[in-house]
């Protein structure tokens, strides 16, 4: 009875309402939305063991103001935040910030203190009849820029046909990686099979859910619809559009605990109650969720980059403090103390405060406020927060440095560092890469609840008590199941503990961290992948990234070795997936070179490099587009260097670079894209017309092959006729 009457109180339809009624009671409604300002998850441990996820800063502002900003300003009038573990903070924060005093735009707390999942949360809210309508359900962590008005239309047009159509997940195109088969966001490949026509989502598989190595469909989802399309380049934003229904849902269900794992994939197979969920992808706007370390970055990455527009450093809403935007992405707020000797590099933001010593070098970091930055100190791809003092000497790269951090002299942060608050590095001490660093020692049980139970002893915001004022009590009660290896371990005059990782453990941690994926790591998980036979209906074999020809298949396990260890395979295929999510996302050509220059400092390669690797890109764009022949595919590849043109010509600052990418396409032409071989010549005039390649690289390339043996020479006796033509034009001008 309860279930029904809160469908009832909901006017959302769900059981037997008029479709007429329900729309004008869904017109009359605000709109409403819950933050779950919990994420019920250990994957920040240490630093969630003191302070709330939720009021982590990113990018100098806690993660909190970026969801409230955003839904503000997409037309939410009510917001329902969950508190639970850190419940206090996160109320204490709500109210100082002055969110609970804005107009037309209502902020209400509901607290729990034994809420241990999603499902639990939902429960407690359906309980306390304040959702009245449609509701967008979000967790704090989450940023986007998005216009809700679409998705809400579309969603409300389907209540209107259909009383099922209980949710609208949005959700955004994202392709993994070919080698660590993770989005940039540092999640698992997510698999979705979706009705092209309607928008159903029919299947919902986490690679990370799914032990098995292979996924399973149902014979009905082929028998039932007409059509289905199966994907894998989707990114599932954690923003949903729900009926009321949802909330009784969870309440009728108490072993939904997960919101994906448990309700979603729930309703999918339940073939009684006929619930239906449906999706809504978006293009240009931007959303995304904190899940990790590595989507951590990313996001931060992002909004310094400006594709979060207008939550941007430079703009001032809530929680943030004004900077001022200047060349190469750098912010920089007010009353900043630095040394005329010390470097600022690109996309690096600096809080105000902070003073930084001589010959000191910054770069792609975000500094927080009040920091006291010594001299001869190198930070790189770092996230230092507020307060933290950095000795002369220290090195820092890819790390996670929180408030009251103290690193002495000579201290050093190998990548993938996280010190939690208030942590003591002692002189010359190196951090070894992956560690956490606490005052708290490490619990045996990694609970997801485990916060409520440190929660009840922490206060505060920015001086986080629990650190010094109940250090004894916990370290007391966690005492005797303490592994005897764990002491202060940070040095001469450190203070904190390192937290040992679980067997098996590495993996999570540089597969998730703030750090670049390591190269050896990378080229480990291409020899496994090249070890593996991928075969067809008829039992060929089939390459695994689907790129290479069957003829480029060897059994030469040296030679694969060899062509595995080259980190330019690994660059290659990073700049393609980054290349094809830009075309995919329609961004322009000076994100897509500032993304390459990120790679191309990772992996240490050249100019030339860059260039060799958006040639291939930009040619297997137009490779892919429909073609049924020579002339089509020659068509598809003018048009293609017409919209990159651009792109390809700025690595082109020299001839070297253009012989690099004919190289490249020669190539291309003999091994994965053999289609290209007859179109060699009309493609490298195009090329010159177009003056990406200039006549001297041309000649310059036929020279140097002179001497080679006759299989090199292929292409260029194809193109001899046009080279004579470059030769008589250039001496004609030579005689003028």
């Amino acid at each position: 009875m309860g279930a029904k009457k809160g469908v009832s109180k909901g006017g959302g339809g769900g059981g037997g309402g008029g479709a007429e009624v329900a729309e004008e009671e869904l017109a009359r409604t605000p709109l409403q939305a819950i933050i779950l300002a919990d994420s019920f998850t250990t994957k920040f441990r240490p630093i969630t063991l003191e302070r709330p996820k939720v009021l982590l800063p990113l990018v100098n502002a806690p993660m909190i103001d970026y969801t409230l900003a955003w839904l503000e300003s997409a037309g939410v009038e009510e917001v329902f935040v969950f508190c639970c573990a850190h419940s206090k903070q996160v109320i204490d924060y709500l109210d100082k910030s002055n969110w609970f005093d804005q107009p037309n735009f209502s902020v209400t707390t509901i607290e729990s203190h034994n809420a241990i999942s999603a499902g639990d949360a939902l429960r407690l809210i359906y309980e306390q009849h304040v959702i009245r309508g449609d509701f967008i359900l979000v967790s704090g962590d989450t940023l986007s820029n998005m216009s809700l008005s679409q998705a809400l239309k579309e969603h409300k047009e389907r209540r209107r046909k259909d009383s099922n159509a209980v949710m609208t997940m949005v959700i955004k195109q994202s392709k993994p990686s070919p080698i660590t088969r993770q989005s940039r966001l540092g999640t698992e490949e997510l698999f979705m099979v979706i009705d092209p026509e309607t928008k159903q989502l029919l299947y919902y598989e986490d690679r990370a859910d799914n032990l098995k190595g292979y996924l399973s469909l149902d014979k009905a989802l082929l028998s039932d619809n007409t059509s289905i399309s199966f994907q894998n380049d989707k990114q599932d934003c954690y923003i949903d559009i729900c009926s009321p229904e949802v909330l009784s849902l969870f309440t009728d269900n108490f072993d939904y605990q997960h919101l994906r794992r448990d309700f979603v994939k729930g309703l999918l197979v339940d073939d009684i109650m006929g619930y239906k969920i449906y999706t809504h992808e978006i293009h240009s706007s931007y959303a995304a969720r904190i899940d990790n370390y590595r989507s951590y970055d990313t996001i931060s990455k992002d909004i310094i980059q400006r594709w979060t527009y207008p939550l941007v450093p430079d703009v001032h809403f809530f929680g943030n403090s004004a900077t001022k935007l200047e060349r190469q992405g750098m912010y920089r707020a007010p009353e900043i103390k630095q040394s005329h000797s010390s470097k600022i590099g690109p996309f690096t933001v600096i809080g105000t405060g902070t003073s930084i010593g001589n010959s000191t070098e910054i770069s792609n970091s975000v500094i927080g406020e009040g920091c006291s930055i010594g001299s001869n100190v190198t930070i790189e791809g770092c996230y230092v927060w507020n307060n933290v003092t950095i000795e002369d000497g220290c090195k820092l790269k890819h790390s996670i440095v929180c408030d009251g951090v103290t690193m002495k002299y000579g201290a050093t942060l190998e990548p993938g560092v996280v010190l939690s608050f208030k942590v003591v590095v002692g002189r010359n001490f190196l951090v070894p890469a992956y560690s956490k660093v606490s005052l708290l020692q490490q619990p045996l049980k990694q609970d997801s609840d485990e916060e409520l139970e440190y929660a009840d002893n922490s206060s505060g915001i920015m001086e986080v008590p629990s650190v010094s004022g109940t250090l004894d009590q916990l370290n007391e009660e966690e005492k005797t199941e303490l592994p005897n290896s764990q002491e202060y371990e940070v040095g001469d005059g450190g203070v904190g503990f390192i937290w040992l990782v679980s067997e098996g453990g590495q993996e999570e941690e540089w597969r998730h961290s703030v750090a670049p994926v390591p190269v050896d790591k990378l080229v480990e998980i291409m020899q496994i992948t090249n070890k593996v036979d991928i075969a067809n209906e008829d039992g060929a074999l089939l390459p695994p990234s689907g790129e290479l020809g069957p003829d480029s298949i060897t059994n030469d396990s040296n030679e694969d070795a060899e062509d595995i260890r080259d980190d330019s395979i690994i660059f290659e295929r990073e700049v393609e997936a980054t290349f094809q999510r830009a075309v995919e996302e329609d961004v322009t050509e000076d994100h897509i070179i500032l993304e390459v220059n990120s790679l191309r400092l990772s992996y240490n390669m050249t100019s030339a490099d860059c260039a060799g690797a958006l040639f291939y890109s930009v040619m297997k764009l137009a490779l892919d587009a429909p073609h049924d022949s020579p002339n089509e595919l020659y068509k598809n590849v003018v048009a293609a260097v017409r919209k990159w043109k651009k792109l390809l010509k700025y690595y082109l600052s020299s001839i070297d670079e253009e012989i690099e990418v004919i190289l490249k396409f020669e190539e291309m032409c003999l091994e994965s894209t053999r289609e290209y071989s007859p179109l060699f010549v009309q493609i490298l005039h195009h090329l010159y017309d177009q003056e990406i390649i200039q006549e001297e690289a041309i000649l310059d390339w036929a020279s140097e092959k002179e001497g080679a043996e006759e299989s090199d020479k292929v292409f260029v006796k194809q193109s001899e006729k046009f080279i004579q033509w470059l030769k008589e034009a250039s001496e004609e001008e030579d005689e003028d």
